[in-house]
């Protein structure tokens, strides 16, 4: 007797909501069944015309059921495992192309990029001219100087010094600034003037004395290009050995020597 009434209390346990009722929601009320079980679990619904909230269809239960409206951004979407979206194709061919991609970009560019020797080649003595007071010599000559651009990117020469030597002895300097802009894989000719003035007693003595058919002194010629490129400067040493006439204005002007290919 006793084991009937508690059996008898339990199923009207069973048939009990497990949550309780809101009046706000009204009576109905959905069943979501298990698939690994026969059980089924209800649950109150909230009925489509209650005053108190705005409710949409909701998506997972086809129409079936509602859910309040402000929980409508927290549905998951749930994709099968094989889908085929899960599985993107082609993923080794676009890792391959995208590395590949890389090294082709990075290596044109260390090839256009890296730095390329500038050359700089004295093209010899232009003209000259010569004058003489009672100890002295002053000499004027005029220079062709080279310069070839073996880059692909263009340079810009900004400044030139030079310095005359004759006997180990300094007799002219000129430090010119420029703005010579050279393209890619191009060249340009600079023309350069020092005045020099020789002061050696046995030289004066060569250059003015009429008996000597031969009137030549040894210049030694140093200078300093300044070139940059990239944000870069770099200077350029050059020296060069030119016989000039020391007797008469007969170092005329020569013809110019085609630029040496970069």
């Amino acid at each position: 007797m006793m084991g009937e009434t508690f059996s008898h209390l339990g199923s009207q346990e069973e048939n009990k909501s497990i949550l309780p009722r809101s009046p706000a929601t009204g009576s109905k009320a959905a069943c979501y069944s298990s698939m690994r079980s026969s059980k089924s679990f209800c649950f109150p619904v909230p009925c489509e015309g209650a005053a108190s909230a705005s409710f949409v269809t909701c998506p997972t239960c086809q129409g079936s059921g509602e859910i309040p409206q402000e929980l409508e951004k927290q549905l998951v979407a749930l994709i099968p495992y094989g889908d085929q979206r899960l599985k993107p194709r082609h993923t080794k061919l676009f890792v391959f192309l995208a590395v590949l991609i890389c090294l082709v970009t990075s290596s044109l560019i260390v090839f256009f990029l890296f730095p390329r020797s500038i050359a700089v080649q004295p093209a010899g003595l232009n003209s000259s001219t010569v004058a003489f007071d009672d100890t002295d010599i002053h000499l004027n000559i005029t220079n062709i100087l080279n310069i070839s651009n073996s880059n692909y990117y263009p340079i810009t020469v900004t400044q030139l010094t030079i310095e005359v030597l004759h006997l180990s002895l300094v007799v002219g300097q000129v430090s010119n600034s420029l703005l010579l802009h050279i393209s890619p894989l191009a060249s340009e000719q600079i023309f350069y003037a020092v005045t020099n003035k020789i002061k050696d007693e046995n030289t004066y003595k060569i250059c003015s004395w009429m008996k000597i058919k031969v009137h030549h002194v040894l210049l030694h010629i140093q200078g300093t290009l300044t070139c940059s490129y990239l944000s870069h400067s770099e200077q350029l040493v050059f020296q060069s050995y030119e016989y000039v006439d020391c007797r008469g204005n007969s170092s005329v002007p020569h013809l110019l020597l085609a630029p040496h290919p970069p």
